[in-house]
Order: C-alpha cells, then structure tokens, then sequence
C-alpha cells in the first residue's frame, strides 16, 4: 500500500533531444532523498507519450536503480493495445514494481471497453496496476467496480475532476470489495492536485500525485503535512502563495502541466531539458514567474 507524497519525476532531455540518463538518475535519486512515499516513472509528468520503447526501457531501468529499493516504482504503460501490452512487458523486466495504465490511443470507448482493455494489459505482468480515470478513459462507478475486482488492479487514479463521480465511484468500489480482503486505492491525479485535495479527501481519496514535488519537494511534503495534521491556516497560506499561483500558470497553454514542471527541474540546480513536441516549453517571462511562484512557497515555509 502506498502512503505519503507521490514523486512524478519528470524525463529530462539533451539539448538534441535525446534522453538524459545520468541527469534522470540524479533527479530520480534526489527526489527519493526527499522522502516520497513512491516513484512514478515515464507517466503523464515524464513524457510517457513522447518516448519509444526503447527510451522507456532504459528510463524505468534507471528509475528502479536510482531509488535503490527505497521506495516502489511505478511506470506508466498505455496507448494503443498492442504497445500497452509491450511497455507493460518492458516496465517488469526493467525492474518496476507496478504500473499506471494510461488511456488508449485516440479513440473514444465505452467504459466496458475500457474494463477489457484493462484485463488485456494486466494480464500481461503480474505487477499492481493502477488505472488512471482521465481523458478518454472515463470509468462510470459499475465498471470502476468491475475492473477493480481484476486480481492485480490495486488503485484507480482520478483525472477528471468529476466530484460527482467520484463520491459515487468509490462506494461502489468498495462495496464490490468488501468481505474479500483485498486492498485498494484511490488517487487524485489532478494537474496541481494539492489545489483539489481537501475536497477529494472528503471523498476518502488520501493520495495524490505531486507534481510541485519534482522542483519543489519541501513546499510539496509541507502541504502533505498541513493537510494530514488539519493546519488549515498553513493549507491556506500555502494555497494563495504557490499551489493557485502555479494552477494559474499551468492553465495558460496546454501542456504546461509537464512543462512548468521541467522549467522548475532546471530552476532548482537539474538541467532538465526542453519537451519534446507537440507540447511548448515556458517563455522566458514565464520561468521568471515561476521562480518567483516558488520563492513565495518557501517564503509560507520560513514563516
């Protein structure tokens, strides 16, 4: 079972392009340092959609090196069938110790589609598999509890931002779950999903993905603690400070999601690297504004 913050790490890239290992093991080995509670590799953060099988490889292989057993890692596999089936493969001979099944290519499906494409790539590893609900893979809560009673599904993963859904998903999870033993969990995985934690929390979803955790793991474990501690006055300081300042950020052009995420990598001392397209990197004003977004988190903290 998975506790504390999640690391999404981001994939840092050369300047021509190519993926940066040696800069990867040092952000992968920093950040596990910093006290997560586990590791997902090559997901929505780390560009899981603009790597080839072979990057992929050597990316969880060197994850799973860096984080030296302290920690699980989870990798991310999805996209068309096929390849879901062979990054799902590579993710376990590589060493991970679950993964996150992103959504299919493209196409729009019915949720039961959904819960058979879910038992194809399960079915391919025996590792813990945590669906992700985002995008164009949108579980309703009769097949969100159906996938979970899959043996190795061990978590679902919200990215829609559909409270509404939720609150009726994870009763209905639970209730397929009960008298059998097994363990589930549920996760906000918002971009910012500090910025949407206290209500996802009273849905009894405890985890969240940190993506300020990558640049700014002290900012990112303080609000964990707030949150868990009930320190609303610090929740809140730190919400008006960095986590709505950032989610204003983000917002301005899609896919900065992931690249504000690197400018803040490169900020911190890591040279992290540009994205790969279709996604943009930050204007120069723009890496500005984020460095000051984080001087103010650290500010709340010194206070």
């Amino acid at each position: 079972m998975l506790e504390g913050v999640l690391f999404f790490p981001v994939t840092p890239f050369t300047a021509t392009g190519d993926v940066d290992l040696d800069a990867l093991r040092r952000h992968i080995a920093d950040g596990v340092d910093a006290g997560p509670g586990g590791v997902f590799v090559a997901c929505g953060t780390g560009e899981f959609h603009a790597l080839d099988l072979e990057e992929f490889t050597a990316v969880v292989r060197t994850a799973v090196d860096a984080a030296g057993g302290r920690v699980p890692v989870y990798a991310g596999a999805g996209g068309a069938l096929g390849l879901a089936r062979r990054f799902a493969r590579a993710a376990a001979e590589a060493g991970a110790d679950g993964l996150l099944l992103m959504p299919p290519y493209l196409v729009e499906a019915p949720a039961t589609g959904l819960v058979a494409y879910t038992r194809e790539v399960a079915g391919e590893t025996g590792l813990p598999l945590i669906v992700y609900n985002r995008a164009n893979a949108r579980f309703d809560e009769h097949t969100a509890a159906e996938v979970a009673q899959l043996p190795t599904v061990v978590g679902l993963k919200d990215g829609t931002g559909d409270l509404d859904l939720v609150a009726r998903i994870v009763p209905a999870v639970r209730d397929a779950l009960d008298g059998t033993g097994k363990q589930f969990q549920f996760f906000n995985g918002m971009p910012t999903a500090e910025a949407s934690q206290l209500a996802y929390r009273a849905l009894g979803v405890e985890l969240y993905s940190s993506a300020a955790f990558a640049f700014a793991p002290d900012v990112s474990i303080a609000f964990h603690r707030a949150v868990e501690e009930g320190d609303q006055k610090r929740i809140d300081a730190l919400q008006r400070a960095f986590f709505h300042p950032l989610v204003r950020l983000r917002q301005r052009v899609p896919g900065y999601a992931v690249a504000l995420v690197k400018a803040g990598v490169t900020l911190e001392g890591l040279e992290a690297g540009p994205v790969r397209p279709p996604l943009t990197s930050l204007a120069p004003q723009e890496v500005e504004e984020l460095a000051a977004i984080i001087a103010e988190g650290r500010a709340v903290l010194a206070s």
